[in-house]
C-alpha cells in the first residue's frame, strides 16, 4: 500500500510540474503590421533613382515619407511604383532610418518575395515593384526613409 501511495504522490507532483511549466516556445513568423506604397523618379534609365515619396499605412492612419537610395534594374523607366509590407513596427517614428538588406533565411511567410530590408530599430520592410519584370535593389548605402 505504501508503495502505491509513494507512486501516486510522485505522479501528482510530476503532473503539476508538467502542467505549470511553460512549453517549449516555437518561433513564430513575423506578421505584417503595416503597408507601404511609394513612387519614385529615375535619375537615369537603368541606373536607379535618388528620390521618391511614399505612404505608410499603420493602424488606420497614413504617414507620408521620402525615400532615397533604391536602384531599378530596368532600362527605359523614368518612374517606378512599389508596394510592400511592414513588420515589427510599434511606433510610426520607428519607420524612419536607413534600411539595409536582411540576411538570408528570414521567413516572412509563404509566397513572400521582394526586397527585404531592416532598419536599426528592427523594423522590416518587404518591398515589391508594381511593374512586371522590374527588380528593385538597394543602393550602395542602403535606402533612407525620412518622415515628412
Amino acid at each position: 500500500m505504501r508503495k502505491y501511495l509513494v507512486f501516486f504522490s510522485l505522479m501528482v507532483v510530476g503532473s503539476l510540474i508538467f502542467a505549470v511549466s511553460p512549453g517549449v516556445a516555437q518561433p513564430t513568423e513575423p506578421y505584417p503590421i503595416g503597408e507601404v506604397s511609394l513612387e519614385a523618379s529615375a535619375v537615369a534609365a537603368g541606373v536607379g533613382f535618388s528620390w521618391g515619396d511614399g505612404v505608410l499605412k499603420f493602424r488606420g492612419k497614413e504617414y507620408k515619407f521620402k525615400v532615397t537610395g533604391l536602384n531599378v534594374g530596368a532600362v527605359g523607366l523614368s518612374k517606378i511604383k512599389a508596394v510592400g509590407d511592414v513588420y515589427n513596427l510599434e511606433n510610426p517614428a520607428d519607420f524612419a532610418g536607413n534600411y539595409a538588406a536582411v540576411e538570408a533565411g528570414l521567413a516572412l511567410g509563404k509566397g513572400v518575395a521582394g526586397l527585404v530590408m531592416r532598419n536599426p530599430r528592427g523594423v522590416i520592410m518587404n518591398l515589391r515593384s508594381v511593374q512586371q519584370g522590374v527588380q528593385i535593389t538597394l543602393g550602395v548605402q542602403g535606402i533612407g526613409i525620412e518622415m515628412k
